[in-house]
Protein backbone atom coordinates (compact mmCIF):
# COMPACT_ATOMS: atom_id res chain seq x y z
CA UNK A 1 0.00 0.00 0.00
CA UNK A 2 1.30 3.45 -0.96
CA UNK A 3 2.10 6.04 1.67
CA UNK A 4 -0.49 8.84 2.12
CA UNK A 5 1.80 11.42 0.49
CA UNK A 6 2.18 9.24 -2.58
CA UNK A 7 -1.59 8.77 -2.91
CA UNK A 8 -2.08 12.54 -2.64
CA UNK A 9 0.58 13.18 -5.29
CA UNK A 10 -0.96 10.56 -7.58
CA UNK A 11 -4.34 12.27 -7.28
CA UNK A 12 -2.87 15.74 -7.77
CA UNK A 13 -0.73 14.74 -10.75
CA UNK A 14 -3.74 13.25 -12.54
CA UNK A 15 -5.70 16.54 -12.51
CA UNK A 16 -6.00 18.77 -15.60
CA UNK A 17 -4.72 21.74 -13.57
CA UNK A 18 -1.48 19.90 -12.79
CA UNK A 19 -1.10 19.07 -16.51
CA UNK A 20 -1.47 22.76 -17.30
CA UNK A 21 0.90 24.13 -14.65
CA UNK A 22 3.54 21.43 -14.02
CA UNK A 23 5.29 21.58 -17.42
CA UNK A 24 6.24 25.18 -16.70
CA UNK A 25 7.99 24.62 -13.40
CA UNK A 26 8.82 20.94 -12.74
CA UNK A 27 11.48 20.51 -15.49
CA UNK A 28 13.13 23.88 -14.78
CA UNK A 29 13.31 23.20 -11.06
CA UNK A 30 14.65 19.68 -11.67
CA UNK A 31 17.35 20.96 -14.04
CA UNK A 32 18.49 23.65 -11.61
CA UNK A 33 18.70 21.35 -8.58
CA UNK A 34 20.37 18.60 -10.63
CA UNK A 35 23.01 21.04 -11.87
CA UNK A 36 23.61 22.54 -8.40
CA UNK A 37 24.08 19.11 -6.82
CA UNK A 38 26.33 17.85 -9.65
CA UNK A 39 23.81 15.22 -10.67
CA UNK A 40 23.16 13.77 -7.23
CA UNK A 41 19.64 15.16 -6.61
CA UNK A 42 16.57 15.27 -8.81
CA UNK A 43 13.67 16.76 -6.82
CA UNK A 44 10.88 15.02 -8.73
CA UNK A 45 12.65 11.73 -8.04
CA UNK A 46 11.57 12.07 -4.42
CA UNK A 47 8.17 10.87 -5.65
CA UNK A 48 9.11 8.88 -8.77
CA UNK A 49 12.51 7.66 -9.92
CA UNK A 50 14.01 9.98 -12.48
CA UNK A 51 16.78 10.40 -15.00
CA UNK A 52 18.15 13.41 -16.80
CA UNK A 53 18.15 12.52 -20.48
CA UNK A 54 20.61 14.12 -22.89
CA UNK A 55 19.85 13.38 -26.54
CA UNK A 56 20.61 15.08 -29.84
CA UNK A 57 17.82 17.34 -31.02
CA UNK A 58 15.83 15.89 -33.92
CA UNK A 59 16.12 19.08 -35.99
CA UNK A 60 19.28 20.74 -34.73
CA UNK A 61 21.48 17.85 -33.69
CA UNK A 62 22.39 19.92 -30.61
CA UNK A 63 22.35 18.22 -27.19
CA UNK A 64 19.01 18.59 -25.40
CA UNK A 65 18.76 17.88 -21.67
CA UNK A 66 15.44 16.90 -20.11
CA UNK A 67 14.67 15.65 -16.59
CA UNK A 68 12.16 12.79 -16.80
CA UNK A 69 10.39 10.36 -14.52
CA UNK A 70 11.29 6.79 -15.35
CA UNK A 71 10.47 3.25 -14.40
CA UNK A 72 13.70 1.36 -13.69
CA UNK A 73 13.56 -2.27 -14.75
CA UNK A 74 14.91 -5.32 -12.96
CA UNK A 75 18.67 -5.56 -12.93
CA UNK A 76 19.32 -1.83 -13.24
CA UNK A 77 20.37 -2.00 -16.89
CA UNK A 78 17.26 -0.52 -18.49
CA UNK A 79 14.58 2.09 -17.89
CA UNK A 80 11.14 2.79 -19.33
CA UNK A 81 10.44 6.41 -20.28
CA UNK A 82 6.83 7.50 -20.70
CA UNK A 83 6.08 10.26 -23.23
CA UNK A 84 3.00 11.41 -21.34
CA UNK A 85 3.65 15.15 -21.66
CA UNK A 86 1.53 15.49 -18.49
CA UNK A 87 -1.52 14.35 -20.48
CA UNK A 88 -1.34 17.18 -23.00
CA UNK A 89 -2.20 16.65 -26.69
CA UNK A 90 1.23 16.69 -28.39
CA UNK A 91 4.09 14.26 -27.99
CA UNK A 92 6.92 15.74 -25.91
CA UNK A 93 9.90 16.96 -27.97
CA UNK A 94 12.31 14.52 -26.32
CA UNK A 95 10.41 11.62 -27.93
CA UNK A 96 11.09 12.99 -31.43
CA UNK A 97 14.74 13.39 -30.45
CA UNK A 98 14.98 9.71 -29.44
CA UNK A 99 13.15 8.54 -32.57
CA UNK A 100 15.70 10.29 -34.78
CA UNK A 101 18.76 9.85 -32.54
CA UNK A 102 18.32 6.78 -30.31
CA UNK A 103 21.86 6.91 -28.86
CA UNK A 104 21.68 9.12 -25.79
CA UNK A 105 22.95 9.50 -22.24
CA UNK A 106 21.17 9.49 -18.89
CA UNK A 107 22.25 10.76 -15.54
CA UNK A 108 21.06 8.14 -13.06
CA UNK A 109 21.79 8.52 -9.36
CA UNK A 110 24.76 10.78 -10.07
CA UNK A 111 26.28 8.59 -12.81
CA UNK A 112 26.30 9.28 -16.55
CA UNK A 113 25.34 6.21 -18.58
CA UNK A 114 25.32 5.82 -22.35
CA UNK A 115 22.04 4.29 -23.54
CA UNK A 116 20.18 3.32 -26.69
CA UNK A 117 16.45 4.08 -26.85
CA UNK A 118 13.87 1.88 -28.52
CA UNK A 119 10.22 2.82 -29.11
CA UNK A 120 8.05 0.01 -27.77
CA UNK A 121 5.29 -1.35 -29.97
CA UNK A 122 2.78 -4.18 -30.09
CA UNK A 123 2.79 -6.80 -27.34
CA UNK A 124 6.02 -5.45 -25.86
CA UNK A 125 4.44 -2.01 -25.47
CA UNK A 126 1.23 -3.50 -24.03
CA UNK A 127 3.19 -5.38 -21.35
CA UNK A 128 5.27 -2.30 -20.51
CA UNK A 129 2.13 -0.13 -20.35
CA UNK A 130 0.55 -2.49 -17.80
CA UNK A 131 3.73 -2.35 -15.71
CA UNK A 132 3.82 1.45 -15.96
CA UNK A 133 0.20 1.72 -14.77
CA UNK A 134 0.97 -0.46 -11.74
CA UNK A 135 4.04 1.70 -11.08
CA UNK A 136 2.26 5.10 -11.44
CA UNK A 137 -1.55 4.86 -11.95
CA UNK A 138 -2.03 8.54 -13.00
CA UNK A 139 -0.66 7.66 -16.45
CA UNK A 140 -4.11 6.15 -17.14
CA UNK A 141 -5.71 9.57 -16.54
CA UNK A 142 -3.19 11.18 -18.90
CA UNK A 143 -4.01 8.66 -21.64
CA UNK A 144 -7.76 9.11 -21.12
CA UNK A 145 -7.48 12.88 -21.74
CA UNK A 146 -5.74 12.62 -25.10
CA UNK A 147 -6.28 10.93 -28.46
CA UNK A 148 -2.65 10.12 -29.25
CA UNK A 149 -1.07 6.94 -27.91
CA UNK A 150 1.51 7.78 -25.28
CA UNK A 151 4.94 6.73 -26.50
CA UNK A 152 6.96 4.32 -24.36
CA UNK A 153 10.70 3.90 -24.76
CA UNK A 154 13.03 1.33 -23.28
CA UNK A 155 16.51 2.69 -22.63
CA UNK A 156 19.24 0.06 -22.45
CA UNK A 157 22.86 0.53 -21.53
CA UNK A 158 25.26 0.68 -24.46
Amino acid sequence: MAAPGVKLMQWLSSTPLFAKVAPHFVPALDKAVHRLTRGKVLLSARMLPGVVLTAKGARTGEPRTTPLACMPEEGGTSWILVGSNFGRPGHPAWTANLLKNPDARVSWKGRDIDVRARLLQGAERAAAWEAVLRFWPPYAAYQARIEREIRLFRLERR
